[in-house]
């Protein structure tokens, strides 16, 4: 399973519960399209940095993240 697979299927579990189809993630999903609020994303981050065993990441780092193509480039960063 590649990044953005195992990426796609953390944000899917996070969706479900939400009015968004995940079949429709893709690489240039916008995080905000996904019907997700602050807190929701924080805790996708949470799941990722402990999925993928990455270093605590920087508030400069998290601002910048809007895509989950932003997503993939930092855990590519970090691997």
């Amino acid at each position: 399973m590649g990044t953005f697979d195992k990426v796609k299927e953390i944000l899917s579990k996070q969706v479900s519960s939400k009015k968004f189809n995940p079949d429709l993630i893709s690489e240039n999903t916008e995080l905000d399209s996904l019907g997700l609020d602050s807190l929701d994303i924080a805790e996708v981050l949470i799941n990722i940095e402990q999925s993928f065993s990455l270093p605590e990441v920087s508030t400069e780092e998290l601002v910048d993240i809007k895509k989950v193509s932003d997503i993939v480039s930092l855990i590519d960063k970090y691997q």
